[in-house]
């Protein structure tokens, strides 16, 4: 089962640290990642800019609010994300427990949710919709329906 581990971390006390101090735990946090790829439980991942250069949208009056920088005020900002395969979520906090990231800040450990019916069956009702409003005509079919890849699952977008 896949797991989201969202990685959080407190900007200014990275900041403070001094340069050695960054390498030494970014080291250990890549070589504990290629640990985990050599294992099979490393799905992916990907670290965040600051927060200072995030854009939030919200849905406000009708229509998309822009607001430059993240949505809350807080210390801990999210810094990114780890894509894990594990047993269960007994397991995934187990191999997340010694991530030398978590000297970092907090990871907050979610199932990742398997959207491949939900998808399914909004592809179908799309279809059915948008043939119904062409009169019966059908849409050209590319080979693509139900297919989508890995990071459609988990994904609402």
């Amino acid at each position: 089962m896949k797991y989201i581990c969202l990685g959080y971390i407190e900007e200014k006390k990275w900041e403070t640290m001094s340069e050695s101090e960054r390498n030494a735990m970014i080291d250990e946090c890549f070589a504990y990642d290629d640990a985990l790829r050599r294992n099979g439980h490393f799905a992916g991942g990907e670290a965040l800019q600051s927060a200072r250069n995030a854009t939030t949208l919200r849905w406000k009056n009708g229509k998309v609010s822009i607001t430059d920088g993240p949505f809350a005020e807080t210390k801990e900002q999210l810094g990114g994300l780890l894509v894990l395969e594990a047993r269960d979520l007994n397991h995934a906090i187990q191999l997340m427990s010694k991530h030398p990231g978590v000297k970092a800040g907090p990871f907050e450990i979610r199932p990742a949710a398997d959207l491949t019916d939900m998808i399914g069956e909004s592809e179908r009702r799309r279809s059915k919709a948008a043939g119904e409003s062409k009169l019966g005509s059908r849409p050209a079919d590319d080979g693509s329906a139900g297919r989508r890849s890995r990071r459609a699952k988990g994904s609402p977008v």
